[in-house]
């Protein structure tokens, strides 16, 4: 059975498009399956349309968060609720092509594959200063991690034992896109093209996206905190090239009158050391986040058909 896992925020008007499109494309390819959609905290009419689903389609499970938890969460609670063989993590707005998810399957089915990676061929249709930061970011991030993350998208089919794995992982703060890299297994990768959004306007402004990026990358990679000793070692170097300036100048009778140099070195290892500080910090932020053992998410309703619960009441009989 394939485990179709679909966030959803504030997704009214794709979401019954969405169910029927994927629905209608398994069902013409005779490929079990179930739809998961996780409603993130939307403020619009997308769970009683997720609901409304759920009780009339055995095949579709709807998950309701008590509030915005972000993707992330909706991503791994998905994980969490998915039965399937294996899951595809799809995007509500369908810009990733359903179609594709189908050659995914097959890859994973006739193949010793765990894990049919899909990158990006074209982005669509996205403003440059938008292009340039996700290049930057996945430049970051992937050469402090090792990890390739060039074209990355949250586009996956994962086996049942890449699912488990990525289940037992206990952190709080996750980064999937990493995290299902970081696991290994055998990998296979897939290009597709980014579908042009139909309905809507993408939830992502500016300023979540500098969030998400600075969240991801010190969630999975220690690298700016090494940033804090190559600044170490560089105001060190620039200090000694100046006390060498400043002892010879004396020595010779030109040293300048005031204090400039030393104002300026002041300036510069001042700033330097609050920037440090910012990370440390920011780190220690993370650690208080983590220790705190709270839950990734909360759920607060799940909708089903009756079918469903009768085999899930089955189940927690037989367990």
């Amino acid at each position: 059975m394939l485990s179709v896992i679909i966030p959803s925020y504030n997704e009214e008007g794709n979401i019954p498009k969405t169910a029927s499109v994927i629905s209608k494309l398994l069902s013409k390819e005779n490929i079990d399956y179930e739809l998961i959609f996780i409603n993130d905290g939307s403020t619009d009419k997308s769970w009683e349309l997720i609901k409304a689903l759920s009780m009339s389609d055995e095949h579709i499970i709807g998950i309701d968060f008590s509030r915005n938890f972000g993707k992330e969460s909706a991503i791994f609670a998905g994980l969490r609720a998915a039965k399937g063989d294996c899951c595809v993590l799809m995007d509500c707005d369908l810009q990733f092509p359903p179609e594709v998810m189908i050659e995914m399957y097959n890859i994973w089915l006739n193949n010793d594959i765990d894990v049919v990676e899909g990158k990006k061929r074209s982005r669509g249709k996205e403003k440059a200063l938008y292009k340039a930061f996700s290049k930057l970011f996945y430049k970051l991030i992937g050469s402090s991690s090792g990890l390739d993350m060039q074209s990355a998208s949250d586009f996956k089919l994962l086996d049942r034992s890449v699912v488990d794995s990525l289940n037992e992982m206990p952190e709080r703060l996750t980064f999937f896109r990493a995290m299902s890299s970081w696991v290994g297994y055998k990998t296979e990768t897939i290009y597709f093209d980014v579908a042009e959004r139909e309905i809507g306007k993408s939830k992502w402004s500016v300023w979540s996206l500098i969030k998400f990026a600075i969240s991801n990358i010190t969630s999975f990679t220690s690298a700016p905190l090494q940033l804090v000793t190559i600044c170490g070692i560089v105001t060190f170097l620039i200090s000694e090239i100046l006390g060498i300036m400043t002892l010879v100048q004396k020595i010779l009778g030109t040293s300048a009158e005031g204090f400039s140099t030393v104002i300026i070195l002041q300036l510069l290892t001042s700033s330097i050391i609050m920037f440090s500080l910012g990370i440390i910090g920011y780190y220690i932020a993370k650690i208080y986040e983590e220790i705190k053992h709270r839950p990734r998410y909360i759920v607060r309703d799940i909708a089903m058909s009756n079918d469903n619960k009768r085999t899930k009441e089955r189940e927690n009989d037989e367990n």
